[in-house]
Protein backbone atom coordinates (compact mmCIF):
# COMPACT_ATOMS: atom_id res chain seq x y z
CA UNK A 1 0.00 0.00 0.00
CA UNK A 2 1.15 3.43 -1.06
CA UNK A 3 1.36 6.20 1.86
CA UNK A 4 1.29 10.06 1.07
CA UNK A 5 3.64 10.16 4.29
CA UNK A 6 7.31 8.52 4.15
CA UNK A 7 7.06 5.59 7.31
CA UNK A 8 10.17 3.55 9.06
CA UNK A 9 8.66 0.56 7.67
CA UNK A 10 11.21 -0.77 4.76
CA UNK A 11 13.84 0.07 7.37
CA UNK A 12 12.22 -2.13 10.12
CA UNK A 13 11.90 -5.16 7.25
CA UNK A 14 15.78 -4.04 5.91
CA UNK A 15 16.92 -4.55 9.88
CA UNK A 16 15.29 -7.85 10.50
CA UNK A 17 16.64 -9.36 6.77
CA UNK A 18 20.29 -8.16 7.58
CA UNK A 19 19.94 -9.08 11.55
CA UNK A 20 19.68 -12.71 10.80
CA UNK A 21 22.45 -12.77 7.95
CA UNK A 22 24.61 -11.30 10.17
CA UNK A 23 23.36 -13.75 13.20
CA UNK A 24 24.56 -16.38 11.09
CA UNK A 25 28.39 -14.98 9.83
CA UNK A 26 29.12 -13.33 12.91
CA UNK A 27 30.30 -10.45 10.96
CA UNK A 28 28.53 -7.07 11.74
CA UNK A 29 29.24 -5.67 8.21
CA UNK A 30 27.23 -8.32 6.73
CA UNK A 31 24.33 -6.11 6.83
CA UNK A 32 25.78 -3.97 4.18
CA UNK A 33 26.60 -7.39 1.69
CA UNK A 34 24.60 -7.11 -1.28
CA UNK A 35 25.44 -10.90 -2.62
CA UNK A 36 24.56 -12.36 1.35
CA UNK A 37 21.28 -10.04 1.29
CA UNK A 38 19.91 -11.50 -2.00
CA UNK A 39 20.70 -14.80 -1.34
CA UNK A 40 19.27 -15.10 2.02
CA UNK A 41 16.26 -13.52 -0.08
CA UNK A 42 16.03 -16.15 -2.47
CA UNK A 43 15.95 -18.89 0.34
CA UNK A 44 13.13 -17.43 2.24
CA UNK A 45 10.26 -17.19 -0.45
CA UNK A 46 11.99 -19.88 -2.88
CA UNK A 47 8.39 -20.45 -5.13
CA UNK A 48 7.82 -16.68 -5.70
CA UNK A 49 8.02 -15.28 -9.01
CA UNK A 50 10.98 -13.04 -9.53
CA UNK A 51 11.13 -11.88 -13.04
CA UNK A 52 9.56 -12.27 -16.14
CA UNK A 53 11.00 -11.56 -19.94
CA UNK A 54 7.72 -9.86 -21.53
CA UNK A 55 9.57 -10.20 -24.52
CA UNK A 56 8.97 -14.03 -24.66
CA UNK A 57 6.58 -14.94 -21.91
CA UNK A 58 9.44 -17.05 -19.53
CA UNK A 59 9.57 -16.64 -16.12
CA UNK A 60 11.31 -17.70 -13.28
CA UNK A 61 11.46 -18.17 -9.62
CA UNK A 62 13.86 -17.43 -7.01
CA UNK A 63 14.57 -20.85 -6.36
CA UNK A 64 15.51 -21.72 -9.82
CA UNK A 65 17.31 -18.36 -9.94
CA UNK A 66 19.21 -19.38 -7.12
CA UNK A 67 20.35 -22.79 -7.98
CA UNK A 68 21.55 -21.41 -11.47
CA UNK A 69 23.43 -18.08 -9.70
CA UNK A 70 25.57 -20.48 -6.84
CA UNK A 71 26.47 -23.09 -10.16
CA UNK A 72 27.51 -19.54 -11.80
CA UNK A 73 29.39 -18.44 -9.05
CA UNK A 74 31.21 -21.87 -8.47
CA UNK A 75 32.16 -21.54 -11.92
CA UNK A 76 33.67 -17.95 -11.44
CA UNK A 77 35.40 -19.58 -8.25
CA UNK A 78 36.76 -22.05 -10.46
CA UNK A 79 37.92 -19.74 -13.33
CA UNK A 80 39.81 -18.06 -10.64
CA UNK A 81 37.70 -14.52 -10.75
CA UNK A 82 38.22 -13.07 -6.54
CA UNK A 83 36.45 -9.90 -5.31
CA UNK A 84 37.93 -6.78 -7.45
CA UNK A 85 38.34 -8.66 -10.54
CA UNK A 86 36.20 -6.88 -13.37
CA UNK A 87 32.97 -8.58 -15.31
CA UNK A 88 31.47 -6.92 -18.14
CA UNK A 89 27.84 -7.66 -19.14
CA UNK A 90 26.23 -6.05 -22.36
CA UNK A 91 22.76 -8.00 -23.44
CA UNK A 92 19.19 -7.03 -23.52
CA UNK A 93 16.84 -7.61 -20.37
CA UNK A 94 16.83 -11.49 -20.90
CA UNK A 95 15.92 -13.92 -18.71
CA UNK A 96 19.47 -14.97 -18.06
CA UNK A 97 21.16 -11.62 -17.95
CA UNK A 98 20.75 -11.85 -13.90
CA UNK A 99 22.60 -15.05 -13.61
CA UNK A 100 26.41 -13.49 -14.02
CA UNK A 101 25.14 -10.08 -12.04
CA UNK A 102 23.89 -11.98 -8.55
CA UNK A 103 27.21 -14.67 -8.98
CA UNK A 104 29.13 -11.21 -9.13
CA UNK A 105 27.47 -9.72 -6.00
CA UNK A 106 27.96 -13.17 -4.26
CA UNK A 107 31.62 -13.33 -4.83
CA UNK A 108 32.81 -9.81 -4.76
CA UNK A 109 33.32 -9.75 -8.57
CA UNK A 110 32.34 -6.09 -10.02
CA UNK A 111 29.49 -5.78 -12.33
CA UNK A 112 29.94 -3.16 -15.35
CA UNK A 113 27.00 -3.01 -17.82
CA UNK A 114 27.84 -1.50 -21.08
CA UNK A 115 25.62 -0.21 -23.67
CA UNK A 116 25.45 -3.04 -26.12
CA UNK A 117 25.08 -0.26 -28.89
CA UNK A 118 28.37 0.91 -28.81
CA UNK A 119 31.14 0.37 -31.46
CA UNK A 120 34.51 -1.03 -31.71
CA UNK A 121 36.07 2.72 -30.72
CA UNK A 122 33.76 2.88 -27.98
CA UNK A 123 34.40 -0.62 -26.50
CA UNK A 124 37.93 -0.01 -26.41
CA UNK A 125 37.60 3.22 -24.57
CA UNK A 126 34.62 1.57 -22.11
CA UNK A 127 37.14 -1.45 -21.46
CA UNK A 128 40.17 0.63 -21.34
CA UNK A 129 38.18 2.06 -18.21
CA UNK A 130 37.17 -1.34 -16.70
CA UNK A 131 39.95 -3.57 -17.99
CA UNK A 132 37.70 -6.75 -17.45
CA UNK A 133 38.59 -10.14 -16.95
CA UNK A 134 35.45 -11.93 -18.38
CA UNK A 135 32.42 -10.49 -20.55
CA UNK A 136 29.06 -11.74 -20.83
CA UNK A 137 27.20 -10.55 -24.45
CA UNK A 138 24.99 -12.15 -27.06
CA UNK A 139 27.04 -13.69 -30.47
CA UNK A 140 26.33 -10.95 -32.49
CA UNK A 141 28.57 -8.68 -30.43
CA UNK A 142 31.35 -10.69 -29.95
CA UNK A 143 33.28 -9.97 -33.00
CA UNK A 144 33.95 -6.60 -32.41
CA UNK A 145 34.13 -6.99 -28.49
CA UNK A 146 37.27 -9.40 -29.56
CA UNK A 147 38.00 -6.14 -32.23
CA UNK A 148 38.43 -4.23 -29.01
CA UNK A 149 40.03 -5.91 -26.74
CA UNK A 150 42.41 -6.74 -29.56
CA UNK A 151 43.07 -3.30 -30.07
CA UNK A 152 44.26 -2.62 -26.27
CA UNK A 153 46.06 -5.12 -25.64
CA UNK A 154 43.46 -7.14 -23.14
CA UNK A 155 42.90 -10.57 -22.44
CA UNK A 156 39.37 -11.06 -21.17
CA UNK A 157 37.24 -13.95 -21.54
CA UNK A 158 34.06 -13.66 -23.75
CA UNK A 159 31.15 -15.86 -22.83
CA UNK A 160 28.36 -15.62 -25.31
CA UNK A 161 24.48 -15.87 -23.76
CA UNK A 162 22.99 -17.51 -27.07
CA UNK A 163 24.77 -19.91 -29.67
CA UNK A 164 26.70 -18.54 -32.06
CA UNK A 165 29.88 -19.35 -34.00
CA UNK A 166 31.93 -17.90 -31.23
CA UNK A 167 34.44 -20.15 -28.82
CA UNK A 168 32.15 -20.04 -25.65
CA UNK A 169 28.76 -20.20 -24.87
CA UNK A 170 27.04 -20.05 -21.53
CA UNK A 171 26.26 -23.50 -21.27
CA UNK A 172 29.80 -24.50 -22.23
CA UNK A 173 31.54 -21.80 -19.49
CA UNK A 174 28.90 -23.47 -17.01
CA UNK A 175 30.03 -27.37 -18.10
CA UNK A 176 33.94 -26.09 -17.87
CA UNK A 177 33.82 -24.70 -14.61
CA UNK A 178 31.26 -24.74 -12.38
CA UNK A 179 30.63 -27.53 -9.76
CA UNK A 180 28.13 -29.63 -8.13
CA UNK A 181 28.33 -27.35 -4.18
CA UNK A 182 24.58 -27.58 -2.84
CA UNK A 183 22.65 -24.90 -2.26
CA UNK A 184 22.60 -25.16 1.25
CA UNK A 185 26.67 -25.86 1.32
CA UNK A 186 27.54 -22.55 -0.68
CA UNK A 187 28.89 -19.53 1.21
CA UNK A 188 29.42 -16.13 -0.59
CA UNK A 189 32.30 -14.45 -0.47
CA UNK A 190 33.30 -12.53 2.94
CA UNK A 191 34.27 -9.06 1.69
CA UNK A 192 33.68 -5.77 3.51
CA UNK A 193 30.77 -4.12 1.42
CA UNK A 194 31.84 -0.64 2.93
CA UNK A 195 35.06 -0.41 0.67
CA UNK A 196 34.38 -3.55 -1.92
CA UNK A 197 33.05 -2.39 -5.14
CA UNK A 198 29.92 -3.53 -6.47
CA UNK A 199 29.41 -1.65 -9.98
CA UNK A 200 31.45 0.29 -12.30
CA UNK A 201 28.55 2.58 -13.67
CA UNK A 202 29.62 4.27 -17.01
CA UNK A 203 29.41 8.30 -17.27
CA UNK A 204 31.51 10.57 -19.46
CA UNK A 205 33.84 13.30 -18.68
CA UNK A 206 33.84 16.40 -20.45
CA UNK A 207 36.79 15.05 -22.48
CA UNK A 208 34.90 13.02 -23.68
CA UNK A 209 36.23 9.57 -22.89
CA UNK A 210 33.84 7.78 -20.47
CA UNK A 211 33.91 7.35 -16.58
CA UNK A 212 32.76 4.92 -14.12
CA UNK A 213 31.14 5.63 -11.04
CA UNK A 214 32.88 2.95 -8.36
CA UNK A 215 29.50 2.11 -6.45
CA UNK A 216 30.21 -0.04 -3.35
CA UNK A 217 27.78 -2.54 -2.05
CA UNK A 218 27.10 -0.31 0.94
CA UNK A 219 26.30 2.56 -1.13
CA UNK A 220 23.55 0.22 -2.60
CA UNK A 221 22.03 -1.33 0.47
CA UNK A 222 21.82 2.29 2.03
CA UNK A 223 20.26 4.04 -0.51
CA UNK A 224 17.98 1.53 -1.85
CA UNK A 225 15.57 1.60 1.66
CA UNK A 226 15.02 5.31 0.33
CA UNK A 227 13.01 4.35 -3.11
CA UNK A 228 10.37 2.88 -0.45
CA UNK A 229 9.32 5.13 2.11
CA UNK A 230 6.16 5.46 1.01
CA UNK A 231 5.20 2.10 1.67
CA UNK A 232 4.61 0.27 4.44
CA UNK A 233 3.80 -3.29 2.95
CA UNK A 234 6.72 -5.84 3.74
CA UNK A 235 8.14 -8.26 1.96
CA UNK A 236 6.27 -7.17 -1.82
CA UNK A 237 5.73 -3.18 -1.07
CA UNK A 238 4.74 -3.44 -4.44
CA UNK A 239 2.99 -6.48 -6.92
CA UNK A 240 5.08 -6.00 -10.12
CA UNK A 241 7.40 -3.30 -11.28
CA UNK A 242 8.05 -2.71 -14.82
CA UNK A 243 11.83 -2.00 -16.39
CA UNK A 244 12.09 0.26 -19.05
CA UNK A 245 15.71 0.97 -19.37
CA UNK A 246 18.73 -1.50 -20.38
CA UNK A 247 21.10 -2.65 -17.07
CA UNK A 248 23.90 -0.23 -17.68
CA UNK A 249 21.37 2.12 -16.27
CA UNK A 250 20.72 3.49 -12.34
CA UNK A 251 17.28 2.94 -12.71
CA UNK A 252 17.59 -0.97 -13.99
CA UNK A 253 19.94 -1.65 -11.63
CA UNK A 254 18.23 -0.22 -8.76
CA UNK A 255 15.47 -3.22 -9.90
CA UNK A 256 17.43 -5.74 -10.39
CA UNK A 257 19.21 -5.18 -6.71
CA UNK A 258 15.61 -4.38 -5.49
CA UNK A 259 13.24 -7.38 -6.81
CA UNK A 260 14.43 -10.23 -4.87
CA UNK A 261 15.03 -8.46 -1.60
CA UNK A 262 11.65 -7.05 -1.40
CA UNK A 263 9.87 -9.50 -3.06
CA UNK A 264 7.82 -8.10 -5.34
CA UNK A 265 8.30 -9.69 -9.48
CA UNK A 266 10.71 -7.81 -12.00
CA UNK A 267 8.88 -7.54 -15.78
CA UNK A 268 11.68 -6.62 -18.31
CA UNK A 269 11.88 -7.85 -21.68
CA UNK A 270 14.44 -8.96 -24.35
CA UNK A 271 13.21 -6.90 -26.73
CA UNK A 272 13.67 -3.49 -26.90
CA UNK A 273 10.70 -1.10 -25.95
CA UNK A 274 9.24 0.51 -28.36
CA UNK A 275 5.78 2.38 -27.11
CA UNK A 276 3.38 -0.44 -28.82
CA UNK A 277 5.84 -3.10 -26.40
CA UNK A 278 5.34 -0.78 -23.64
CA UNK A 279 1.51 -0.85 -24.48
CA UNK A 280 1.63 -4.59 -24.57
CA UNK A 281 3.65 -5.20 -21.41
CA UNK A 282 1.47 -2.96 -19.27
CA UNK A 283 -1.56 -4.38 -20.67
CA UNK A 284 -0.87 -7.78 -20.40
CA UNK A 285 1.18 -7.68 -17.39
CA UNK A 286 -0.47 -4.60 -15.06
CA UNK A 287 2.83 -3.69 -13.99
CA UNK A 288 2.08 -1.39 -10.58
CA UNK A 289 5.64 0.63 -10.16
CA UNK A 290 8.04 1.68 -12.28
CA UNK A 291 10.63 4.50 -12.79
CA UNK A 292 10.45 6.02 -16.65
CA UNK A 293 12.17 9.07 -18.21
CA UNK A 294 9.98 11.70 -18.89
CA UNK A 295 10.56 11.78 -22.25
CA UNK A 296 9.41 7.75 -22.83
CA UNK A 297 6.77 8.82 -20.35
CA UNK A 298 5.44 11.46 -22.59
CA UNK A 299 5.63 9.70 -25.53
CA UNK A 300 3.32 6.41 -23.82
CA UNK A 301 0.56 9.38 -23.34
CA UNK A 302 0.41 11.03 -26.35
CA UNK A 303 -2.85 12.10 -27.39
CA UNK A 304 -3.57 9.74 -29.72
CA UNK A 305 -2.21 6.64 -27.88
CA UNK A 306 -3.82 6.89 -25.22
CA UNK A 307 -6.29 4.74 -25.78
CA UNK A 308 -4.11 1.95 -26.69
CA UNK A 309 -3.17 1.37 -22.73
CA UNK A 310 -4.45 1.51 -19.64
CA UNK A 311 -2.35 2.93 -16.91
CA UNK A 312 -4.62 2.58 -14.32
CA UNK A 313 -2.67 -0.27 -13.10
CA UNK A 314 0.35 1.71 -11.48
CA UNK A 315 -0.21 2.53 -7.59
CA UNK A 316 3.14 4.91 -8.53
CA UNK A 317 5.24 6.38 -11.24
CA UNK A 318 8.74 7.61 -10.56
CA UNK A 319 9.97 10.00 -13.42
CA UNK A 320 13.53 10.80 -13.40
CA UNK A 321 16.88 11.06 -15.37
CA UNK A 322 16.36 14.71 -16.13
CA UNK A 323 13.81 17.80 -15.52
CA UNK A 324 10.04 16.75 -14.97
CA UNK A 325 7.78 19.21 -16.47
CA UNK A 326 4.72 19.74 -14.98
CA UNK A 327 2.77 19.55 -17.07
CA UNK A 328 3.80 15.74 -17.59
CA UNK A 329 2.65 14.91 -14.14
CA UNK A 330 -0.56 16.97 -15.10
CA UNK A 331 -0.89 14.73 -17.77
CA UNK A 332 -0.62 11.76 -16.25
CA UNK A 333 -2.87 12.24 -13.07
CA UNK A 334 -5.72 13.14 -15.55
CA UNK A 335 -5.65 10.06 -17.16
CA UNK A 336 -4.82 7.95 -14.02
CA UNK A 337 -6.57 10.02 -10.89
CA UNK A 338 -5.07 7.26 -8.51
CA UNK A 339 -1.18 6.88 -9.51
CA UNK A 340 0.83 8.69 -7.14
CA UNK A 341 3.51 10.48 -9.87
CA UNK A 342 6.44 11.10 -8.51
CA UNK A 343 9.67 13.63 -9.64
CA UNK A 344 12.51 11.83 -8.37
CA UNK A 345 16.74 13.58 -8.62
CA UNK A 346 19.46 10.55 -8.37
CA UNK A 347 22.20 10.22 -9.46
CA UNK A 348 24.67 7.19 -10.33
CA UNK A 349 27.35 8.53 -7.69
CA UNK A 350 24.85 8.67 -5.01
CA UNK A 351 23.81 5.21 -5.68
CA UNK A 352 20.02 6.16 -6.10
CA UNK A 353 17.61 9.27 -5.28
CA UNK A 354 18.75 12.63 -2.91
CA UNK A 355 15.68 13.79 -1.75
CA UNK A 356 12.18 12.52 -0.39
CA UNK A 357 9.15 13.32 -1.85
CA UNK A 358 6.22 13.89 1.02
CA UNK A 359 3.68 16.15 -0.53
CA UNK A 360 5.86 18.29 -2.68
CA UNK A 361 4.49 21.20 -4.34
CA UNK A 362 4.79 21.02 -8.03
CA UNK A 363 8.08 20.76 -10.05
CA UNK A 364 10.14 20.06 -6.79
CA UNK A 365 12.24 16.90 -6.27
CA UNK A 366 11.13 16.69 -2.74
CA UNK A 367 12.96 17.74 0.69
CA UNK A 368 16.32 16.47 1.85
CA UNK A 369 16.63 12.79 3.43
CA UNK A 370 17.88 12.15 6.61
CA UNK A 371 20.96 10.61 5.24
CA UNK A 372 22.64 13.95 2.84
CA UNK A 373 23.60 16.72 4.33
CA UNK A 374 23.31 19.88 1.84
CA UNK A 375 24.82 22.70 0.63
CA UNK A 376 24.06 25.13 -2.41
CA UNK A 377 27.28 26.65 -3.80
CA UNK A 378 27.33 30.13 -5.75
CA UNK A 379 29.38 28.86 -8.96
CA UNK A 380 31.03 31.94 -9.24
CA UNK A 381 32.32 32.55 -5.86
CA UNK A 382 32.12 28.79 -4.22
CA UNK A 383 30.68 30.45 -1.28
CA UNK A 384 27.43 28.79 0.50
CA UNK A 385 23.95 30.02 -0.25
CA UNK A 386 21.85 30.55 2.73
CA UNK A 387 18.53 32.59 1.17
CA UNK A 388 15.74 30.38 -0.45
CA UNK A 389 15.01 30.55 -3.73
CA UNK A 390 18.68 31.35 -5.26
CA UNK A 391 20.01 29.41 -7.62
CA UNK A 392 23.70 27.53 -6.39
CA UNK A 393 25.18 24.15 -7.07
CA UNK A 394 24.55 21.12 -5.15
CA UNK A 395 26.51 19.57 -3.38
CA UNK A 396 26.06 16.43 -1.08
CA UNK A 397 27.90 14.35 1.77
CA UNK A 398 26.32 10.80 3.01
CA UNK A 399 27.21 7.31 3.40
CA UNK A 400 25.94 6.26 -0.14
CA UNK A 401 28.03 9.00 -1.97
CA UNK A 402 29.88 6.73 -4.38
CA UNK A 403 34.06 5.80 -3.92
CA UNK A 404 34.97 7.90 -6.62
CA UNK A 405 35.65 7.60 -10.56
CA UNK A 406 37.18 4.08 -10.94
CA UNK A 407 41.07 4.26 -11.80
CA UNK A 408 40.67 8.01 -12.46
CA UNK A 409 42.30 10.36 -9.11
CA UNK A 410 41.86 13.03 -11.04
CA UNK A 411 38.22 12.89 -11.93
CA UNK A 412 37.65 11.97 -8.63
CA UNK A 413 39.38 14.94 -6.86
CA UNK A 414 37.87 17.41 -9.22
CA UNK A 415 34.16 16.15 -7.96
CA UNK A 416 35.15 15.87 -4.02
CA UNK A 417 35.48 19.38 -1.83
CA UNK A 418 36.54 18.25 1.59
CA UNK A 419 34.49 15.15 1.11
CA UNK A 420 31.55 17.10 -0.36
CA UNK A 421 30.30 15.68 -3.78
CA UNK A 422 29.89 18.53 -6.36
CA UNK A 423 26.67 17.29 -8.24
CA UNK A 424 27.20 19.65 -10.89
CA UNK A 425 23.63 20.49 -11.10
CA UNK A 426 22.16 23.56 -10.47
CA UNK A 427 19.16 23.50 -7.55
CA UNK A 428 17.61 26.43 -5.36
CA UNK A 429 15.00 25.57 -2.49
CA UNK A 430 12.00 27.32 -1.11
CA UNK A 431 11.39 28.45 2.06
CA UNK A 432 10.01 25.14 3.31
CA UNK A 433 13.32 23.13 1.89
CA UNK A 434 11.68 22.10 -1.31
CA UNK A 435 13.99 21.58 -3.77
CA UNK A 436 13.94 22.33 -7.70
CA UNK A 437 16.03 21.23 -9.84
CA UNK A 438 17.06 23.87 -12.44
CA UNK A 439 19.82 22.23 -15.23
CA UNK A 440 22.43 20.83 -15.36
CA UNK A 441 26.12 22.37 -15.19
CA UNK A 442 27.65 19.48 -17.11
CA UNK A 443 27.94 19.03 -20.69
CA UNK A 444 26.11 16.12 -21.19
CA UNK A 445 23.04 15.85 -23.03
CA UNK A 446 20.51 13.14 -22.82
CA UNK A 447 18.72 11.84 -25.91
CA UNK A 448 15.91 9.61 -24.76
CA UNK A 449 17.63 7.52 -22.23
CA UNK A 450 21.34 8.21 -23.83
CA UNK A 451 23.77 10.36 -22.35
CA UNK A 452 26.00 12.12 -24.71
CA UNK A 453 29.41 13.91 -24.98
CA UNK A 454 29.58 16.58 -26.79
CA UNK A 455 33.26 16.93 -26.30
CA UNK A 456 33.27 13.14 -27.72
CA UNK A 457 30.93 14.68 -31.44
CA UNK A 458 33.28 17.54 -31.73
CA UNK A 459 36.55 15.07 -31.36
CA UNK A 460 35.07 12.80 -34.42
CA UNK A 461 34.03 15.96 -36.43
CA UNK A 462 37.36 17.74 -36.07
CA UNK A 463 38.75 15.00 -37.89
CA UNK A 464 37.10 16.34 -41.21
CA UNK A 465 40.03 18.29 -42.83
CA UNK A 466 37.68 21.43 -43.46
CA UNK A 467 36.68 21.89 -39.93
CA UNK A 468 38.14 24.91 -38.15
CA UNK A 469 36.15 24.86 -35.19
CA UNK A 470 33.33 22.98 -34.16
CA UNK A 471 30.23 22.80 -30.70
CA UNK A 472 27.79 20.49 -30.23
CA UNK A 473 25.08 21.49 -27.84
CA UNK A 474 21.25 20.30 -27.90
CA UNK A 475 17.83 21.34 -29.09
CA UNK A 476 14.81 20.80 -27.17
CA UNK A 477 12.39 17.91 -27.90
CA UNK A 478 9.39 16.75 -26.05
CA UNK A 479 10.02 13.23 -27.10
CA UNK A 480 13.63 12.58 -27.19
CA UNK A 481 14.79 15.07 -24.70
CA UNK A 482 18.11 16.65 -26.41
CA UNK A 483 19.01 16.42 -30.25
CA UNK A 484 22.43 16.93 -30.76
CA UNK A 485 23.22 19.96 -33.25
CA UNK A 486 26.92 20.83 -34.31
CA UNK A 487 27.78 24.44 -34.95
CA UNK A 488 30.65 24.22 -37.32
CA UNK A 489 33.62 26.70 -38.54
CA UNK A 490 34.73 26.07 -41.32
CA UNK A 491 38.46 26.10 -43.22
CA UNK A 492 38.90 29.20 -46.06
CA UNK A 493 39.11 27.33 -49.16
CA UNK A 494 36.96 24.37 -48.34
CA UNK A 495 33.46 23.21 -49.16
CA UNK A 496 32.16 21.32 -46.56
CA UNK A 497 28.68 19.67 -46.67
CA UNK A 498 25.93 18.76 -44.38
CA UNK A 499 26.09 15.60 -45.56
CA UNK A 500 29.86 15.17 -44.93
CA UNK A 501 28.97 16.52 -41.27
CA UNK A 502 26.83 13.71 -40.61
CA UNK A 503 27.93 10.50 -42.38
CA UNK A 504 31.29 11.26 -40.58
CA UNK A 505 30.06 10.84 -36.90
CA UNK A 506 27.37 8.07 -38.55
CA UNK A 507 30.37 6.32 -39.21
CA UNK A 508 32.40 6.75 -36.31
CA UNK A 509 29.47 6.65 -33.14
CA UNK A 510 26.72 4.82 -32.29
CA UNK A 511 22.89 5.68 -33.05
CA UNK A 512 22.10 8.13 -29.92
CA UNK A 513 24.79 10.70 -30.55
CA UNK A 514 24.04 11.40 -34.15
CA UNK A 515 22.99 14.39 -35.05
CA UNK A 516 19.24 14.34 -35.24
CA UNK A 517 19.17 18.37 -34.25
CA UNK A 518 21.16 19.07 -37.50
CA UNK A 519 24.42 20.85 -38.52
CA UNK A 520 24.62 24.92 -38.76
CA UNK A 521 27.58 26.58 -40.13
CA UNK A 522 28.73 29.74 -37.87
CA UNK A 523 31.89 32.41 -38.87
CA UNK A 524 32.66 31.81 -34.95
CA UNK A 525 31.68 29.95 -32.03
CA UNK A 526 30.39 31.78 -29.00
CA UNK A 527 33.02 32.19 -26.32
CA UNK A 528 33.47 32.97 -22.44
CA UNK A 529 35.84 35.62 -20.85
CA UNK A 530 38.04 32.36 -20.24
CA UNK A 531 37.67 31.54 -23.70
CA UNK A 532 35.64 28.58 -23.24
CA UNK A 533 32.41 27.54 -25.50
CA UNK A 534 29.49 29.76 -24.25
CA UNK A 535 27.14 26.67 -23.82
CA UNK A 536 24.60 28.37 -23.04
CA UNK A 537 24.57 31.38 -25.24
CA UNK A 538 25.64 28.75 -28.23
CA UNK A 539 22.42 26.63 -27.45
CA UNK A 540 20.43 30.24 -27.25
CA UNK A 541 22.02 30.78 -31.03
CA UNK A 542 20.69 27.59 -32.76
CA UNK A 543 17.13 27.90 -31.71
CA UNK A 544 17.08 30.78 -33.78
CA UNK A 545 18.96 29.96 -36.95
CA UNK A 546 17.80 27.44 -39.32
CA UNK A 547 19.00 24.16 -39.22
CA UNK A 548 19.61 21.52 -41.90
Amino acid sequence: MVSKLSTDAVHWFMSDLTSRIVAQSGLPADRFHLGKIILQSFKDYPDAVMQIDGGTGESETNGSIMERTVKCATAFRNLGLTTGDVMVLMAPNHIDLSVPFYAGLYTGVIIAAVDRTLGVKELQDSFNVSRPKIIFCQSEKAPDIQVALNEIDLNALIVTFDKGDYLCNYADFVAKYADDTPIQEFKPTDFDPSTTTGFLISTSGTTGLPKAAEVTHKNFVISIPMFWIHFNTFPTPTRMSLVGAPLQWLTALFQFIASPIFKYTRLQTSIAVTPEHAYYLINEYRPTFTILSPTLMATLIKKEARDQCDLTCFEIILLGGSSVPTTLVDDIKSITPNTEVVNIYGMSEVAGIAFSNEFPPPGSCGKPMKCFEYRLIDVDTQEDIAEPNTPGELWLKGPSIFKGYYDNAEATEEAFVDGWFKTGDMFYRDENWNFFFLERIKLLLKYKSYQISPVEVENVIRQHPGVLDVAVTGIPDAECGDLPIACVVTRDGYDVSVDEIKNLVKDSLSDSKQLRGGVIFLNSIPMTASTKVHRRQLKELVLNLERQ
